[in-house]
């Protein structure tokens, strides 16, 4: 992997077709989020093989380089630099595909789509055959996604990744203002420690509202200032249905609907009123009639949602904690590849605003856990398959950490059956959460994005912090422990562990030859 971002970035660019190919660049937690003028001009096979990348995804119209969090961040920001620089005249890229002077591939012989692939893998492996396999599963589910609903779900979960961040920085503030209230140190410093956590809660509803009217072409500055007023303390001299308002009434939930009609009275305006008139009347009929509904009717209704949300999922949990927990933590894996699990976000953002943490988030990262049990089995079965081993030893630590697509696409989708223990070992370290959860210690998270081993900083409950980190470390050890077992007895055919073919020769290994077994060997 490369230690300077600079060089990942420098080799990144030529390989998604140059600074003209790209049209707008992000990262969310652990991935760079590409817009491409021509999708035809990425030379995937290099970029999948490049040192440093864990793995590519392309949801809808973006294009996802997956770096691992951490190291996304400072990529982004070269990657940036490199297309500032374009009109300059240069980018600080030669004429190789990747620092080394060759297309970007390894030598270690894994596949592609995990970091580290190279190009001297024996023909007709077991590695190769499964990253194509993968490579046909995400074209197909790219197709299968291109559908009204998923397209609006990605469009919803645009809105709130860019505020991940900023979600966890407090949430890690607001964990160490806890731990300090809680063993009584400091006491001058924890009410500062608790205002920096809680400051941007109390304004996330203007965020989201920024965020929403720029995400569906509005003014990003004009759905701020509509969604504004759902945190305004003067609503409380406002009656709507017969009752005060209360500020933050509806969160989040409120302010994207109030921005996305803002967003709708906005192009109403532009496309209907001169300019001479435009400039003076759109800005204010937008803030004018999307703020008075957003008084009058949505703040009333999405608190009313809101309310019915943080109910739900402490009854689910409380009432059928167990069972919910089994069947959330088996069923997360199947979402993630339909793209449904991005409907979750709203929900989490939601709790996170009521309660202070979502108790769904550690239910559902054992579905991460399961598929790392999973791949340690399929590691230990198929121990002569040098290059499989390879790709899952590149993979297993993103997979620790919560990056589970080099996983995925690359060891149990296509090997079919070890994806369905894999949903095995999530549903049961759900389950185990669940439990806990009904026999009164819940496990919540104060921030959204980060998963497996990486949850441990956000973590929160009602038991304190070292209680509900232990639960959520037996939830993650059950996964791994089913995930493992599932797979390993169950999960692969009796032939699977067989070796494919000679690591040494691509002729068959003289025990799996047909015929009488050599006295002794070579």
């Amino acid at each position: 992997m490369h230690k300077d971002p600079h060089l990942t970035a420098v080799a990144l660019l030529p390989l998604v077709g140059g600074p003209a190919n790209v049209t707008s660049v992000a990262h969310c937690m652990t991935r760079l989020r590409l817009g491409l003028a021509d999708r035809s001009r990425v030379d995937d096979a290099a970029l999948r093989a490049l040192p440093g990348v864990l793995g590519v995804v392309e949801d809808g119209d973006s294009y996802q380089v997956v770096l691992g969090p951490g190291v996304v961040g400072r990529v982004t920001t070269a990657f940036e630099a490199l297309l500032a620089r374009k009109d300059d005249g240069g980018t600080g890229i030669g004429t190789d595909r990747s620092p080394n002077g060759g297309t970007g591939g390894g030598t270690d012989g894994s596949p592609d789509g995990v970091a580290g692939a190279g190009t001297d893998r024996p023909p007709g492996g077991t590695a190769d055959a499964l990253a194509r396999r993968g490579a046909e599963l995400k074209a197909r589910q790219k197709a299968r996604n291109a559908t009204p609903l998923k397209t609006a779900l990605r469009r919803v979960a645009n809105i709130f990744l860019p505020l991940i961040p900023a979600l966890i920085g407090c949430g890690i503030v607001a964990g160490v203002a806890g731990l300090l209230t809680n063993l009584r140190w400091l006491p001058a410093l924890t009410p500062a420690l608790a205002a920096l956590s809680s400051a941007f809660m109390a304004l996330i509803a203007v965020f989201v509202g920024h965020n929403t009217a720029k995400e569906f072409g509005g003014t990003p500055v004009l759905g701020g200032a509509v969604a504004a007023v759902v945190v305004y303390p003067g609503v409380t001299k406002v009656t709507a249905f017969g009752a005060a308002l209360a500020p933050g009434q509806g969160g989040v939930l409120g302010a994207l609907a109030a921005a996305m009609l803002g967003t709708y009275v906005e192009r109403w305006c532009r496309a209907r009123l001169p300019g001479t008139l435009d400039v003076l009347l759109t800005p204010t009929l937008t803030v004018l009639v999307s703020g008075l509904v957003t008084l009058y009717v949505l703040m009333y209704a999405a608190g009313e949602a809101a309310t019915a949300i943080g109910t739900a999922a402490n009854w689910l949990l409380t009432t059928a904690g167990a069972l919910a927990g089994l069947v959330l933590g088996g069923l997360f894996l199947p979402l993630v590849m339909l793209g449904l699990h991005q409907a979750l976000i709203p929900i989490h953002t939601t709790l996170i605003e009521q309660q202070g943490h979502t108790v769904l988030l550690p239910v559902l990262a054992m579905a991460g856990a399961g598929q790392v049990g999973a791949a340690a089995a399929v590691y230990v079965r198929l121990r002569h398959d040098t290059t499989l081993r390879t790709t899952i030893r590149s993979a297993l630590p993103a997979g620790l950490l919560g990056v589970g697509e080099p996983l995925i696409y690359g060891v149990s989708l296509p090997l079919g059956r070890p994806f369905l223990t894999a949903c095995v070992g999530g549903a049961a370290g759900g389950a185990f959460v669940g439990l806990f959860a009904m026999l009164g210690t819940d496990v919540g998270a104060t921030a959204i994005g980060p998963s497996g081993w990486a949850l441990f900083p956000l973590l929160a409950g009602g038991g304190g912090w070292a209680v509900t980190a232990g639960v959520y470390g037996g939830g993650l050890l059950t996964g791994y422990a089913v995930g493992f077992l599932a797979t390993y007895f169950f999960g692969l055919p009796d032939g699977a562990a067989r070796p494919v073919c000679d690591p040494e020769e691509h002729e068959p290994r003289p025990a799996d030859r047909p015929g009488p077994r050599p006295a002794s060997p070579r």
